[in-house]
């Protein structure tokens, strides 16, 4: 399939995890792909490793070094992938944290923490993105990742619940304020999804005292998963390669829940 063939893609958050797997869907059907993350030498790494993938698949891939809080950064990654691809076409904004806390253990620290990159790292990386895709005209994607807590509270996950409702709200903003350029906003909604994002966050948990072992915590989200197991990276890929696709283009302003039927809304 060559659903985004000749598409020049900006993905955040890529050097591990669902961005990674993002960006490597997206070469696999003929994009043109920045991975860029804060991670310096993985991020630089893994565009390496993709190198043959690029090829193979007809695009190009190069990376960027990104703190999605410094609007100068974000700018610079943009600029970096213009001069690279011509232009671009769609970005996502993947670029997440989370740092578990119980609810009156969390602090001022961890709440900015969290709502810097989640929320404020989403909202330059929408508009940067947007300066861009209107200056060159033609229109564009843009592509944020919200959460199963951009549904429901979680309590030992307060501040990261509140950032992924944020993105949906700053999906549906830039969707209405963004639909006269012909620009388009949407975003998508894992659940459980077997990364290293995760595996940090089990320890966390079991740090606070929200689990007592290795995985409890992924196996008791997992029993209230209809589809029975977890997700995998390339369970994710299939829906937001199609959001960056012609596929999607009269959607604007959706979230799309890719939690194997855990949160039913």
């Amino acid at each position: 399939m060559t659903r985004v063939a000749g598409r020049s893609c900006i993905v955040t958050g890529a050097a591990q995890g669902i961005g990674r797997a993002i960006g490597e869907a997206l070469l696999d059907e003929g994009a043109n792909v920045c991975f860029a993350d804060i991670n310096a030498v993985k991020v630089a790494e893994v565009a390496d490793a993709n190198a043959a993938r690029a090829h193979s698949g007809g695009g190009l891939v190069t990376h960027a070094t990104v703190d999605v809080t410094d609007r100068a950064q974000v700018r610079a990654m943009v600029a970096h992938s213009v001069e690279i691809f011509g232009r671009l076409d769609v970005k996502f904004n993947n670029a997440g944290v989370n740092k578990p806390m119980n609810f009156l253990d969390v602090t001022e620290e961890n709440w900015h923490f969290i709502m810097g990159i989640n929320g404020l790292g989403c909202m330059i990386g929408m508009q940067e993105a947007a300066r861009q895709m209107i200056a060159q005209g033609g229109g564009g994607k843009i592509i944020n990742t919200a959460s199963i807590a951009s549904r429901q509270g979680f309590d030992n996950v307060a501040p990261y619940c509140a950032s992924k409702w944020a993105v949906v709200s700053l999906t549906q903003s830039g969707a209405r304020d963004l639909a006269k350029h012909s620009i388009t906003v949407t975003g998508f909604a894992p659940g459980v999804v077997a990364t290293e994002m995760w595996e940090q966050v089990d320890q966390d948990l079991m740090g606070i005292g929200a689990a007592k072992r290795p995985g409890q915590a992924m196996e008791e989200f997992s029993a209230q998963i209809l589809r029975g197991r977890v997700a995998l990276p390339a369970d994710i890929t299939g829906t937001t390669t199609f959001l960056a696709s012609r596929d999607s283009d009269y959607m604007t302003g959706q979230i799309i829940m890719i939690d194997g039927g855990m949160t039913l809304v």
